[in-house]
């Protein structure tokens, strides 16, 4: 399990070497690479809206931590990898990285889907979308993002 709130952007390259440098017994690796988009309503000509994520160092670490840790539970996982940046964000830029890795892919599918549905809902970063010299506006929970997170809710399946 590994876990890591940056500013900096991430390799994925990187990442992906970090994970399975050294393993042969890894037989699937689902990896899901969020970016931001320019969601911000504007006029033509107006620049690109940004993102500003906080979070409070220490709770955020923590409760991925948590979220990581029970998708182990859930799947056979060999080694699992979440980053997330905070800061000042432009469209474009990489926000999140999660890779799930078991020595099948189903189980790596599955707890990856799970790893971010469970982050976008559980995970304690507050979004400031900004766009040109407009006042920013904080971005609340979507519903879509409740509902995938939902599917996840009750027993575990069977490792395996």
């Amino acid at each position: 399990m590994s876990v890591s709130v940056q500013e900096a952007d991430f390799d994925v390259a990187a990442e992906i070497q970090a994970v399975t440098a050294g393993r042969c017994d890894i037989g699937g690796l689902a990896v899901f690479i969020g970016l931001v988009r320019d969601l911000a309503e504007r006029a033509d000509g107006d620049p690109p809206g940004s993102m500003t994520l906080e979070h409070y160092p220490g709770m955020t670490e923590r409760q991925i931590e948590e979220i990581e840790a029970e998708a182990n539970v859930r799947w056979p996982l060999l080694a699992t990898r979440v980053v997330h940046r905070v800061g000042r964000l432009e469209p474009g830029d990489r926000i999140v990285l999660v890779i799930a890795a078991s020595a099948h892919r189903a189980a790596a599918f599955d707890a990856c889907q799970f790893l971010i549905d469970w982050l976008k809902t559980r995970a304690p970063f507050w979004k400031l979308e900004q766009a040109g010299d407009a006042p920013g506006r904080w971005v609340d929970a979507r519903a879509s993002d409740e509902d995938a997170a939902a599917r996840w809710q009750g027993s575990p399946p069977t490792a395996g």
